[in-house]
């Protein structure tokens, strides 16, 4: 993950992830299958997985833990 983030924050030069830099961390899961940690993703891909994602986003902010 470490790899990935410096990859999105720093070294790249164009793209999505450029235009929204900088990419914080603020929620993880971890899980032992593969399919298991697909079948999440799915799940947050989805409308009600991007809302409950925004709310996270917003709570985040609400504290003061990340910056808009």
């Amino acid at each position: 993950m470490e790899q990935r983030f410096k990859s999105h924050n720093k070294l790249a030069k164009k793209g999505w992830t450029v235009k929204y830099r900088p990419w914080q961390i603020i929620y993880t899961e971890s899980f032992l299958q593969k399919k298991d940690a697909q079948k999440r993703e799915k799940q947050l891909k989805s409308a009600k997985g991007r809302k409950w994602i925004w709310s996270l986003i917003e709570k985040k902010i609400g504290e003061g833990l990340i910056s808009a």
